[in-house]
């Protein structure tokens, strides 16, 4: 579940109003995608409108209006996997503009913040690890609230 410090932010933004029919296209990207419709990232991503959100000078991907409605998202988890070699379970959670974005562990929830060189080395040797323990504490950090 998403904090109330998250909730209030979106709902005082005027971010939360799917539609039904968008609510369940949106449910079934989550399950295209292998996530658990229960989990704080699919909350997130089923609550908001839009297609990105621009904070502290990055860009967040609603990833269900981007694999509904484009074909970055596909292309942004081909490029993690194929290019930067990251495990299936990370998510590209942006575009990785200026070599650098955000990628979510479908698996443990994690957050991971990365860039090309010295922290994807890092990340792909085992030393860095992501750095938010959950996606509440990402969005949290990510909105400042």
């Amino acid at each position: 579940m998403l904090s109330e410090k998250v909730k209030s932010l979106f709902s005082q933004k005027g971010y939360i109003s799917l539609s039904k029919e968008e609510r369940a296209s949106y449910e079934k990207a989550l399950i295209d995608l292998g996530i658990p419709l229960e989990s704080s990232f699919a909350e997130f991503n089923l609550s908001t409108i839009g297609p990105t959100f621009t904070e502290r000078g990055y860009e967040l991907y609603n990833v269900c209006w981007f694999k509904i409605y484009s074909n970055d998202l596909d292309y942004a988890i081909e490029s993690a996997h194929d290019e930067l070699q990251l495990p299936d379970e990370y998510l590209p959670l942006d575009n990785f503009e200026a070599e650098e974005g955000f990628f979510y562990n479908r698996n443990t929830e994690e957050v991971l913040k990365l860039s090309i060189g010295p922290d994807l080395e890092d990340f792909q040797s085992g030393i860095l690890h992501p750095q938010w323990k959950d996606f509440n504490s990402f969005l949290e950090w990510f909105f400042e609230v």
